[in-house]
């Protein structure tokens, strides 16, 4: 009796859960595949003409690690004429992963599927704080048109200017409003090795380059040649990195691969440098994570091995090589610090390659060297930098470089002023008008010295004012140091045989002095070669040294890089007929013939000039 109340009770609950077991079992679906990943080779496209809003589409990007995830896209429609005359963007709402992260820097790149076939790369982000993450897409066939300007660099091009800068896109009319500026995603360049005060100092100039720039935390390698797997590398939704620094230094900038024929590459959907032709380090990159952020997320990242060269960098993109190495310019910068004897006591060095770039060059060795110097333990407030450096060229002689600097009344720090002085003569090589320089090596030691070594020439007197050509006189200096004791130098002067009777100078100066009217000659002459640009500079004097010259009121011509002291008139007149504008003659009333250079380990200033007959 207790056994059929118990079934009766409990009957209804049976077959209850019976009906469910059933159902599950007659509607149960095999579970879902995953998508196989892209890979390298032909690929069908879809043009922005035939992408319709309601589209599922798939993106693939790297969220950590190396490989790739599917990213679901739904299509909202296609933004005409979003970038230009026949420039669309496509709209899409990515979900998965990226709904959390929202669309961040480093996506820059990710392949978009729809339908088997390829419809563009991710490029754009929209807004800020938007609780969806909307992205633009380029279209593809915008980023094929990058291999069309494969083959357009001549040999000697000079790539664009400065005014080529990244600039945010606005959406058109009431798209605007409604949702704020579309913007390329950030491909912020990451600086691995770098101090905080280096950040500091030049993130302003470097977002008057284009550019956005974060700190990271490995550096990548130098001189290891291309890696053993580069015909693999970078699959279509893989990280990739431009380096434009490697080595115990690293400079680099992370984007998503969109395509790959087996040979020649397609990233980022949108400008990195907007250089146009370039020819830089390609990398496979490696994600350490994604920042999800509503406001700014970000990839962060390290550029692992070296597997091509970019070639192209293009707006709607940018285009590589694989298994083609880039030329890279090898710097050895050496910082030593030294104690109150004059002995070394604590020395480093530091190995990297620069990126070669008319504009970028320069730059890069400013923010090498300065960032060199940062980060010591030696630092003081008045400790004095001096400086000197070898460049070896191609074809061209050697620069032999050395200056100081110390702390002044300017509120520039020393090492700012030091980095200055540095990317000036790069600059120089790189802009004259004739020659690209080939750089083979730069070699660099700063020294750090203590306390603050200044010194001004205050007076100069000789007993001997008149004197005849030919004959010796000495000549007695007082220089002031910087809070110091008086200096006094004795230089004793030979007046040339021949030289013209009358009244003259004897001028006691710093190099500034007389590198002024060469620093004029060069600025005025637009057609100047790597050779005579190199000459000048080789001129110039170093401020480490006090310079004696004897003055007389005759001029002086300059002419590209020669200097003709004491050309008669007439002579100047027939070199002067018949001269552009743009290679002028340049004269002074006086010239200044070098007798003699006293060295100091201190930064001269000032001068001084003695009135001298010559009988």
């Amino acid at each position: 009796m207790c056994t059929v109340q118990f079934l009766t009770r409990n009957l209804g609950r049976l077959c209850a859960s019976l009906l469910t077991v059933g159902a599950s079992l007659a509607f149960a679906q095999p579970a879902a595949q995953p998508l196989p990943a892209p890979k390298a080779g032909p690929v069908a496209i879809m043009p922005a003409s035939e992408v319709k809003a309601g589209m599922k589409a798939t993106a693939w990007t790297v969220f950590e690690g190396a490989q790739p995830v599917a990213v679901p896209i739904e299509i909202l429609g296609v933004l005409k004429n979003a970038w230009g005359p026949k420039q669309d963007i496509i709209i899409g709402k990515m979900g998965g992963r990226a709904e959390r992260t929202n669309v961040a820097g480093g996506m820059s790149g990710s392949p978009v599927y729809a339908g088997g076939k390829l419809i563009g790369a991710v490029s754009l982000r929209m807004s800020v704080f938007s609780p969806d993450a909307i992205c633009g897409i380029t279209p593809i066939e915008q980023m094929i048109e990058i291999n069309d300007f494969d083959s357009s660099r001549p040999v000697a091009a000079k790539a664009p200017s400065q005014r080529a800068e990244w600039k945010p896109v606005a959406l058109p009319g009431e798209f605007a409003s409604a949702a704020g500026t579309m913007q390329w995603i950030d491909t912020p360049l990451v600086l691995s090795g770098f101090h905080e005060s280096t950040l500091r100092e030049f993130s302003p100039l470097f977002q008057q380059m284009g550019v956005q720039v974060a700190q990271g935390g490995a550096g990548s390698p130098r001189g290891a040649g291309l890696a053993a797997d580069w015909k693999s590398a970078l699959q279509p939704g893989d990280a990739v990195s431009g380096v434009l620094v490697s080595g115990d230094l690293s400079v680099s900038a992370m984007g998503t691969v969109t395509y790959n024929d087996g040979r020649r590459v397609l990233a980022f959907g949108h400008p990195f440098l907007n250089l146009g032709p370039i020819d830089m380090p390609m990398a496979k990159s490696e994600v350490v994570l994604t920042l999800a952020s509503s406001f700014a997320p970000n990839k962060m990242g390290n550029a692992t091995e070296i597997v091509g060269r970019l070639k192209q960098d293009r707006h709607s993109g940018i285009s590589g090589v694989l298994g083609e190495p880039s030329p890279m310019i090898p710097v050895r910068l050496k910082v030593r610090s030294f104690g109150e004897g004059e002995q070394v006591i604590k020395e480093r060095e530091l190995h990297f390659d620069v990126f070669v770039q008319q504009k970028w060059t320069p730059f890069l060795m400013m923010l090498t060297l300065f960032n060199g110097l940062q980060g010591l333990n030696e630092f003081a407030d008045d400790v004095t930098y001096r400086m000197s450096g070898d460049v070896e060229m191609e074809g061209a002689p050697k620069l032999t470089l050395s200056t100081m600097a110390a702390p002044g009344e300017i509120p520039v720090p020393p090492p700012m002023v030091l980095a200055g002085w540095w990317a000036e003569k790069f600059n120089r090589l790189f802009l004259n008008s004739v020659d690209s320089p080939k750089l083979r090596r730069v070699d660099a030691t700063v020294d750090l010295l203590p306390k603050r070594r200044q010194a001004s020439i205050e007076t100069a007197w000789t007993a001997e004012p008149e004197v005849e050509a030919g004959a010796e006189i000495p000549v007695r200096v007082f220089l002031r140091p910087y809070r110091g004791e008086r200096l006094e130098r004795v230089v004793r002067l030979r007046i040339p045989d021949g030289y013209p009777k009358g009244d003259h100078r004897i001028l006691l100066s710093d190099a500034e002095t007389l590198n002024r009217m060469q620093s004029v000659a060069l600025a005025t002459s637009r057609y100047l070669d790597l050779n005579q640009t190199v000459s000048l500079i080789n001129k110039e004097r170093s401020n480490n040294r006090m310079y004696v010259s004897l003055v007389q009121s005759t001029p002086t011509v300059y002419y590209e890089d020669k200097t003709m002291p004491g050309l008669p008139g007439s002579v100047a007149n027939v070199m002067a007929n018949g001269r552009g504008a743009t290679r002028p003659l340049l004269a002074t009333p006086e010239t200044a013939r070098e007798l003699a250079s006293v060295p100091f380990d201190l930064q001269i200033t000032g001068g001084y000039s003695l009135r001298v007959k010559v009988k």
